[in-house]
Formats: structure tokens, C-alpha cells, sequence
């Protein structure tokens, strides 16, 4: 076995025990999830109609009750939080030197295929959720973001896996390096982003049924999440700072294809998908921006434009050929 062949298995050693990490993890956020005492999705109190003009009674605006008492106490689930939230560091380690060790073996930037794309994507996601976890506490978050990261690993370690090997002449440059990472980096936060979106969603519909006195199936759920206010700030806040690096990582796209190809944009599957989820996310944006669309609006076009990308990333990947490397594999 050469050198470069024993640094591809160690790379895939790292992944698999990247995986076992990841899913003692998962079951760690899912037992403190499960454990949170949640909020008190019910009338604080039921305030006396004021009096309209003509006696007509005016119902008073219902308040939402967030929160138990402040007892000093620990919040339950804690523990199997720091546990979910320390393995999840562990798990992003070892996932992190695979990709490097890969990269290693063929001595290239380690995304040249399907597998090696989808390897780094999930190790970016775990790190967009890592940097966050850094300024607030996100251990609510983790089962929603540890559970795609394993299906991703899954995926590529399965039916996407591909021998480490060297890419078309045509794709040997430095490009490949800043357009696929700038990509990878907006797919890991829109992924986050998308997640909390779908969260928002939940809290926001119980908090809607709770006022009306209706029940909610998910009722279970949403008490366990924060706000619906402080998700969508915080989605907005995800998708506000990466854009601007998704437009940047198109435009270094359009650079590589012209020093490859010969022109700037060809509409080529790939280039074409992304430019439709570059419009979606720009569509999401303006809508709060000048419109003012907030919330529930809001968090559909959020979640279309996402729908869009992962359908660049698994569709056109694998339903469409097309001139990039990850077409018809």
C-alpha cells in the first residue's frame, strides 16, 4: 500500500469514527431536548373586556407566559447537552482531519466528487453551528443539525463513496479551492439557517394555536424552542451575513469557467441552479428589507430558496450532466 493509498484509509477511519461521534451525539441533544422544561404556552391571565363605544365589549391582547420561575436551578437536560455538545466537537475534529488526510492523499483540494463534496459540506454545517454555539447557547439546536450531518456522512460513506483519484486537467486550478470552499460554507449555514427557519415555523404556529385556546400536534415541540421572534431574527441574521459570500462564491465560479472553458457563464445546470438560488435568497432578503415581510412569509421564501439549493446540490449532481465534475455520478 503507497503512501498516498494508507493516508485515503486513515481519511476514512476518521470519518467513521467522525459518525460514531456524531450519533452518540445525536442521541445526547435528543435526551436533552426531550428533558427541557420547555415554555408555558398559555394566557398569563385573563384580563377583564374593556368596554367599547356602545358598551360593545373589546377583547384585550393575550399574552404569552415564556418560561418557569427562576429557581437558580440548573435547566434539565443540561448535562446531556455539554455531553451532545463536546462530542459534536469531537465528532467536527476527527471529520476535519479526514477531509484533510483525504485532501493529502491525492494532493488536492479534497472536493473533487460527490463523496469528498458531501464529506466536507457536513463537516462545514457542524462548524457553522460550532461558531454559533460559541455566542449563545444552541444545545436546542443540536438534534436538528447533528441528524443531517450523519445522513450526509452517511450518504457519502455509502452510495456517493468514490475512490480518492485526480480530477480533469480542466479542473486543476486554484479555483477550485476558493469557489467549491465559499460554496461549502454557504451550504453549511444556509443548511442551520433552514433549520431554524423550520423551527420558527413550529413555535410560531403554537404560540398562534395557544392564543386562539386551540390544541397543536406539535404542542410537544414547540414548547421546547425559543421565541418564534428570536428564531426568525436569528435565520435572518444566518442568511443576511452568508449572501453576500453566495454571491461572491458565483462570481468566482463565473472566473474559473472562463479560464477553463472559455466563457464567463454558459448556463450550464449547475451555474443555472445557482443562480436561482441566488435570486430565491435575494427575493427572501428584499421581502424583509423593503416590504417589511416578516415571519411566516418571510420564512417560505427562506425555505424555497434552500429547497433550491439542496436541488443544485443532489439534483443536478446526480439527475443532470452537465460540464462540472459532480454532474452524473
Amino acid at each position: 500500500m503507497t503512501v498516498n493509498e494508507t493516508l485515503a484509509t486513515y481519511s476514512n477511519y476518521l470519518v467513521y469514527g467522525a459518525m460514531a461521534a456524531y450519533t452518540i451525539a445525536m442521541i445526547a441533544f435528543a435526551v436533552g431536548f426531550a428533558a427541557l422544561r420547555g415554555r408555558d404556552l398559555v394566557p398569563v391571565a385573563a384580563a377583564p373586556a374593556e368596554q367599547g363605544v356602545g358598551g360593545v365589549a373589546v377583547a384585550t391582547k393575550v399574552e404569552i407566559a415564556v418560561g418557569g420561575p427562576d429557581d437558580g436551578a440548573l435547566p434539565p437536560g443540561r448535562r446531556a447537552g455539554n455531553i451532545g455538545m463536546s462530542l459534536t466537537w469531537l465528532g467536527t475534529l476527527l471529520l476535519g482531519v479526514g477531509v484533510l488526510l483525504r485532501g493529502l492523499s491525492v494532493q488536492r483540494a479534497p472536493w473533487g466528487n460527490m463523496c469528498e463534496f458531501s464529506t466536507a459540506s457536513a463537516f462545514a454545517v457542524a462548524a457553522t453551528f460550532l461558531v454559533i454555539s460559541l455566542r449563545r447557547d444552541v444545545r436546542w439546536l443540536g438534534v436538528f443539525v447533528v441528524t443531517p450531518v450523519l445522513l450526509t456522512l452517511g450518504a457519502a460513506m455509502t452510495f456517493l463513496y468514490t475512490d480518492a483519484e485526480q480530477l480533469v486537467p480542466a479542473l486543476k486550478s486554484y479555483w477550485l479551492v476558493i469557489h467549491v470552499s465559499a460554496a461549502m460554507i454557504c451550504g453549511g449555514a444556509f443548511a442551520v439557517g433552514a433549520a431554524v427557519t423550520l423551527l420558527f415555523l413550529v413555535a410560531d404556529a403554537g404560540e398562534r394555536r395557544a392564543r386562539l385556546g386551540r390544541p397543536y400536534r406539535l404542542d410537544w415541540l414547540a414548547r421546547r424552542l425559543p421565541e418564534s421572534p428570536r428564531l426568525d431574527a436569528m435565520a435572518y441574521r444566518i442568511h443576511a451575513f452568508m449572501f453576500p459570500l453566495w454571491t461572491f462564491a458565483i462570481v468566482a465560479g463565473a472566473i474559473w469557467a472562463e479560464n477553463a472553458w472559455g466563457r464567463y457563464w454558459g448556463w450550464d445546470p449547475k451555474e443555472t441552479w445557482a443562480f436561482i438560488t441566488w435570486v430565491a435568497y435575494a427575493a427572501y432578503l428584499h421581502a424583509r428589507a423593503t416590504v417589511g415581510w416578516k415571519g411566516r412569509k418571510a420564512a417560505i421564501i427562506a425555505l424555497v430558496a434552500f429547497g433550491c439549493f439542496l436541488f443544485n446540490y443532489f439534483g443536478v449532481n446526480i439527475l443532470i450532466t452537465g460540464l462540472h465534475s459532480y454532474a452524473g455520478v
